[in-house]
C-alpha cells in the first residue's frame, strides 16, 4: 500500500499545485463519467471506496448549499411575538390578571353590608373587559394557573364564579401586601381550597356561636353599665374573641406553653374577660 502511495506522489498530475483541477474534474466524473476522458475513467474507477460505499458522490452541490445557507444566515430576521402568540394565549394571560385582580382588590366587592346601606365604590380590576376577556369566553376553557379550586383547567365562568364566592362574599380578605410568601400562600390555599364556605361541623359552628355571642353580650353589658364612658369598645369586631380562642386552642394542641398577647386599647377588657378568664 505504502509502495502504491508513493507511485501516485510521484505521478506529476498528482502533485499539489493540480489539486483543484483534479477535484473539478473529479466532480465531472462523478456527474457524467464520458465527460473525462479514458484516462482519467479508469482512474477515477480504480480509486479505492471510502468508509464501505460503493460510490461516491458529488461534493458541488453540498458547498453550495452550505455557502447559502452561510450567507443567509445573517439575514434572519428575529421572529415576532405576534407571530407565536394565538389568540387563546393572549387570553390566557388576561384570565391570570383577573385571578390576581380578584386576590388584590376582591374584598373592595364583598358584601359585607347585609342591611344594603353602603355604596361600594365599582372596582374596574373586576371587570372582564380590563383584562381583554367578554361574557362570550366564559365557556372557553383555560389553565388556572395556581388558583386552588381543585382543578388544573376549568372554564372562564366556573372561575369567576369561584373567585365571586371567595372574595366577593360575605367574607373579605386583605392580604396580598404581605411580603412573606409561604404565609400569604397558606391564606390563599385556605380560603381558595373551600371557596369561601369552610365546612365546618354543627360543634364547631355552635362554639364560634358561643364565642361570638359572649363578645357581643359583654359589650352591651359595658354600654348599659357605663353609659357615655370610654372604654375602648369591640363593637364590629367581635370576630376577633373567636379568632383569638381557635389560635389559644390550636396553639395548646401543638403543645405551646406560655402565650404572650401584645394587646391594644380596642377590646382589651373583652378579651380579659372571655379569652383569658379574668
Amino acid at each position: 500500500m505504502q509502495n502504491g502511495l508513493v507511485q501516485q506522489r510521484s505521478s506529476s498530475q498528482l502533485s499539489a499545485e493540480n489539486a483543484s483541477y483534479i477535484e473539478e474534474m473529479y466532480e465531472q466524473y462523478l456527474t457524467a463519467p464520458s465527460s473525462v476522458s479514458e484516462e482519467w475513467q479508469a482512474y477515477f474507477a480504480n480509486l479505492p471506496a471510502q468508509h464501505g460505499l460503493q460510490h461516491d458522490m458529488p461534493h458541488k452541490n453540498v458547498r453550495e448549499q452550505f455557502l447559502l445557507l452561510a450567507r443567509n444566515s445573517t439575514r434572519v430576521q428575529p421572529m415576532q411575538a405576534s407571530s407565536v402568540s394565538t389568540e387563546h394565549e393572549k387570553r390566557q394571560v388576561g384570565v391570570l390578571q383577573l385571578i390576581a385582580a380578584y386576590r388584590n382588590r376582591g374584598h373592595q366587592k364583598a358584601k359585607l353590608d347585609p342591611l344594603g346601606l353602603m355604596q361600594r365604590e365599582h372596582v374596574p380590576d373586576l371587570e372582564l373587559a380590563a383584562h381583554g376577556l367578554s361574557r362570550s369566553d366564559f365557556d372557553t376553557v383555560f389553565q388556572t394557573g395556581n388558583l386552588a379550586i381543585g382543578k388544573t383547567e376549568a372554564t372562564l365562568g366556573e372561575m369567576v364564579n369561584a373567585m365571586e364566592a371567595i372574595y366577593c362574599a360575605s367574607i373579605g380578605a386583605e392580604y396580598m401586601h404581605i411580603v412573606d410568601t409561604a404565609e400569604k400562600r397558606w391564606i390563599q390555599a385556605r380560603l381558595e381550597g373551600v371557596r369561601g364556605n369552610p365546612n365546618f361541623s354543627i360543634e364547631t359552628k355552635k362554639h364560634l356561636l358561643e364565642r361570638l355571642t359572649a363578645a357581643e353580650g359583654l359589650e352591651k353589658y359595658l354600654g348599659n353599665k357605663y353609659v357615655g364612658a370610654k372604654r375602648f369598645g369591640l363593637e364590629g369586631g367581635e370576630s376577633f374573641i373567636p379568632l383569638v380562642d381557635e389560635i389559644i386552642q390550636r396553639a395548646g394542641s401543638q403543645g405551646t406553653k406560655e402565650i404572650v398577647i401584645g394587646m391594644a386599647h380596642r377590646g382589651r377588657l373583652n378579651l380579659l374577660v372571655n379569652s383569658m378568664g379574668k
